[in-house]
C-alpha cells in the first residue's frame, strides 16, 4: 500500500485530502507545519508528499528545498497544495523541484489524477534504475547526454549530478558555483530536456547513459 504525506496547516483541510486518499486505497500521515513535515518525512518515508505553500514557520517552498538536499527525497513525488493558482507562483514551485501543483480547494478527480500520474513516473524511475543496474553507467561520461539534449559541457556535468540524486546546493559545491548558479542551471537543463522536474530529468539521463535511450 502506498503511503502518502499530507502537509497542511489547515486541520480540516488536511483531514479532507486524508479521507479521499484513504478511501482510494492509499496509507496517509500528516503534519500540521512545514517543519513537522520535514522530519515526518525523513522518519517516514512515504511514496508521495502532497505539501500546502503558506504556512507557519516553514513554508512549503522550504519544506520542498529541505528535502531535495537529501538522495532519498531526490527524485520522490511532490505536489504543491495552494490557493494561489497565479502562473508565476506555479512556475516557481515547478523550478524548486515540484512535481505538480494543485489549486484549493482539491477537487476529488484531479487529486487522484495528480496522484496516479506521479506515483507512475517515480515507479518508471526506479524501474530505469533497477534495469540500468545490468548496464554499465558512466556519469563521467557526458558526451551522450550533450549529444541527446544540446547541453553545453557544464549542462551536462549538472544533468550527470542531478541522475545521481544531488540537490542545487550540493550541485554548486561539486561545481564550484553558487547555488543559485547551480539553480539556474538546473532550470536551462530543464527547459532542453523538455522537463519539469528532476524524475522526469534523472529517468532521461539514466536512460540515455545507460544506453536504454539513444542520442538523437
Amino acid at each position: 500500500m502506498k503511503k502518502i504525506l499530507i502537509i497542511e496547516d489547515q486541520a480540516s483541510m488536511r483531514k479532507n485530502i486524508a479521507f479521499i486518499l484513504e478511501m482510494e486505497g492509499f496509507k496517509t500521515c500528516a503534519a500540521a507545519n512545514g517543519r513537522e513535515g520535514i522530519d515526518i518525512a525523513k522518519a517516514e518515508k512515504p511514496d508521495l508528499i502532497l505539501c500546502d505553500v503558506m504556512m507557519p514557520e516553514v513554508d512549503g517552498y522550504g519544506v520542498l528545498q529541505a528535502l531535495r538536499q537529501d538522495p532519498a527525497f531526490a527524485t520522490m513525488p511532490f505536489i504543491f497544495l495552494s490557493a494561489k493558482s497565479d502562473h508565476n507562483d506555479i512556475r516557481s514551485g515547478m523550478n524548486l523541484g515540484a512535481d505538480d501543483y494543485l489549486t484549493k480547494p482539491v477537487v476529488h478527480e484531479e487529486l487522484m489524477a495528480a496522484v496516479h500520474s506521479r506515483l507512475e513516473r517515480a515507479g518508471a524511475v526506479q524501474q530505469v534504475i533497477e534495469d540500468a543496474g545490468t548496464f554499465s553507467i558512466n556519469f563521467d561520461n557526458h558526451e551522450p547526454l550533450i549529444a541527446a539534449f544540446g547541453l553545453t559541457p557544464r549542462e551536462a556535468e549538472v544533468v550527470s549530478w542531478v541522475a545521481q540524486g544531488k540537490g542545487n546546493a550540493d550541485i554548486g559545491t561539486l561545481l564550484n558555483m553558487t547555488e543559485r548558479t547551480a539553480k539556474q542551471h538546473v532550470s536551462s537543463c530543464f527547459q532542453k530536456m523538455g522537463v519539469e522536474n528532476r524524475s522526469a530529468a534523472t529517468l532521461m539521463a539514466i536512460e540515455v547513459l545507460s544506453g536504454q535511450r539513444r542520442p538523437g
